[in-house]
């Protein structure tokens, strides 16, 4: 339910920017098209690439939705290096931000080239990792919203910095170390 409320929020925020902190509005200012296409495919896949995962038993309705995540996670990754990378809130946090869809990229791209190659448990792995990225943008606001709580105003663009990378690497690490103890990867060749 977090997940949905997330992307509906991100499909919504681009027409209401009057509410959004300071270093949102200005990337709104500097990029007024490209800000907002990052926020709106960004929100369609925290909703496709579930709906595709459950549909994976069905390749009636996986296939032509795996199309459409793909084509849907290609733009908010290829999006996501100018919207990370002008204004930043650091220098760290943009590459934190950057790496995040360098990633994304990498692994969609793993994951369609093993599903080309008819390697179907790679690609599921690769899928998973993929997927396992993605909830950096949950959780990323999850963890903005616990230090808004509890953290020092003081140390704010520091969290903000670490947050920007530890909210993708962590559960990223952790799909990657349960693919491994199934011993999937998205390398596998068989």
């Amino acid at each position: 339910m977090f997940v949905m409320q997330t992307a509906v929020k991100a499909l919504r925020s681009p027409w209401r920017v009057d509410d959004f902190p300071e270093a949102l509005a200005i990337k709104v200012e500097l990029m007024p098209w490209l800000f907002p296409l990052h926020m709106i495919v960004g929100g369609l896949v925290l909703l496709l690439i579930p709906l595709t995962m459950f549909a994976q038993r069905s390749p009636r309705w996986h296939r032509p939705l795996g199309r459409l995540t793909a084509l849907v996670v290609l733009t908010a990754g290829l999006t996501a290096f100018p919207v990370a990378l002008v204004a930043p809130v650091t220098r760290v946090s943009a590459w934190g931000f950057a790496a995040q869809g360098a990633v994304w990229l990498a692994l969609l791209g793993i994951g369609l080239r093993n599903v080309w190659l008819k390697r179907f448990h790679a690609h599921r792995a690769a899928m998973l990792l993929m997927a396992a990225t993605t909830t950096g943008a949950v959780l990323f606001r999850v963890y903005l919203a616990l230090w808004a709580i509890f953290g020092d105003l003081r140390h704010y663009e520091m969290f903000y910095a670490a947050d920007a990378w530890i909210a993708w690497s962590l559960p990223l690490a952790a799909a990657a170390i349960f693919l491994r103890g199934t011993g999937a990867s998205p390398f596998n060749h068989r």
